[in-house]
C-alpha cells in the first residue's frame, strides 16, 4: 500500500491534469480525478471533496456559457426534475455500501460509457420528457455515488444534436444542479469528515492553476483530438482501477484480473485508429475541395 505522501502527490498531479482538461473542454474533472484517486481513497472519503470543488468549477463553466442557456434550458428541465430522487437514493446508498463494492460499481458503470463515447455512438433522441426523466434519475444516482456524469451526459447531448455552445451550456446547467444538490445531501448525511477536508486542500490549488491554463491553451490545440486523447487516458485508468478492485474483492486473481485493463486498451487502440483514420480522410477531403475552389477562382481570372 503506497504511503500517504505518495497518495497525496498522485492526487495533486491528477487533479491538476483534470482541471486543465476541464478548463479546455468544460467538463472532465471528476471523470479523470476519481478513477485514479479511488486507487488510494474510498468513495465515501473522496466524493465530498470532489463535489465541493465541482460546485464552484461548474458555476464558473456556467457563467462563461450563459449565452447558450436560453436555447437549452427546456431540454434539460426533465433531467433536472428526474435527478432529485436519484441524488437522494445515491447519497444514501453511498453511506450503506461496502467501499470495495462501491468502487466496483463505479468502474463497471463508467467503463462502457467511456468506450461508447469513444466509439462516437449515435442514435437520434427526440422525446425529451420520456427520456429525460428516467435519465435524470439514473444520472442522479450515478453522480451521487461516483461524482461522475460527464460520459453519459456527453452521449445524450451529442445524440440530441446540440451544437458547441448549447452543449457546454446544457452540460454546465445539469452539473451545477447535480453537484449543488449532492453537496446538500452529503451534508445532511454527515459525510463531510476530516479526511475529506484534507483532500480538499490538495485539490483546490490544482484547480485554481489548471482551469485557467486549460482555457488558455485550448485555443492553440485541436479541441476534438485533445478530447479524444483525454478519453483514452480516462478509459485506460478505469480499466486499471477495475482490474485492481477485482483482485481486492477476490473476484479474480492476479495476473488474470489485468486482462480487463488489457482488453480495454486493445478496444480503445482500435477506436483511436478508426478516429484518426476518419479524421485524416476528412482533412484530406477538405483540402482537396479547397484546392479545387482555388483552382476555379484562378481559372476565372485568367
Amino acid at each position: 500500500m503506497p504511503s500517504i505522501d505518495a497518495a497525496v502527490i498522485v492526487l495533486a498531479v491528477i487533479a491538476l491534469l483534470a482541471a486543465f482538461v476541464n478548463g479546455a473542454l468544460g467538463y472532465g474533472f471528476s471523470s479523470l480525478t476519481v478513477p485514479v484517486a479511488l486507487v488510494f481513497y474510498t468513495n465515501r472519503v473522496l466524493n465530498p471533496a470532489v463535489v465541493l470543488v465541482e460546485v464552484f468549477v461548474n458555476l464558473y463553466v456556467l457563467c462563461i456559457n450563459l449565452s447558450g442557456v436560453p436555447a437549452v434550458w427546456r431540454r434539460v428541465l426533465p433531467i433536472l426534475i428526474g435527478m432529485l430522487p436519484g441524488i437522494a437514493i445515491g447519497a444514501f446508498a453511498l453511506t450503506s455500501l461496502q467501499p470495495g463494492w462501491t468502487k466496483f460499481a463505479t468502474y463497471s458503470i463508467i467503463l462502457p460509457l467511456i468506450l461508447l463515447q469513444a466509439a462516437g455512438w449515435r442514435k437520434p433522441i427526440q422525446s425529451k420528457w420520456l427520456v429525460g426523466l428516467p435519465f435524470g434519475t439514473t444520472l442522479g444516482i450515478l453522480y451521487s455515488v461516483t461524482t461522475i456524469s460527464g460520459p453519459p451526459l456527453a452521449i445524450l447531448f451529442n445524440n440530441q444534436g446540440l451544437v458547441k455552445d448549447e452543449f457546454r451550456a446544457g452540460l454546465a446547467l445539469v452539473r451545477v444542479a447535480e453537484s449543488s444538490l449532492t453537496a446538500i445531501a452529503y451534508y445532511r448525511l454527515g459525510l463531510f469528515i476530516e479526511e475529506s477536508r484534507s483532500i480538499l486542500f490538495v485539490i483546490v490549488p490544482c484547480v485554481l492553476v489548471g482551469i485557467p491554463l486549460g482555457a488558455y491553451l485550448i485555443r492553440r490545440l485541436d479541441a476534438e483530438t485533445f478530447r479524444r486523447i483525454c478519453m483514452s487516458f480516462d478509459g485506460w485508468v478505469v480499466g486499471f482501477g477495475l482490474s485492481r478492485v477485482l483482485i481486492e474483492l477476490n473476484l479474480m486473481t492476479s495476473p488474470w484480473a489485468y486482462s480487463v485493463m488489457a482488453g480495454t486498451i486493445l478496444i480503445d487502440a482500435y477506436l483511436l485508429y478508426v478516429f484518426f483514420t476518419v479524421r485524416r480522410g476528412t482533412v484530406t477531403w477538405s483540402q482537396a475541395l479547397a484546392s479545387l475552389r482555388s483552382g476555379h477562382r484562378g481559372g476565372g481570372r485568367s
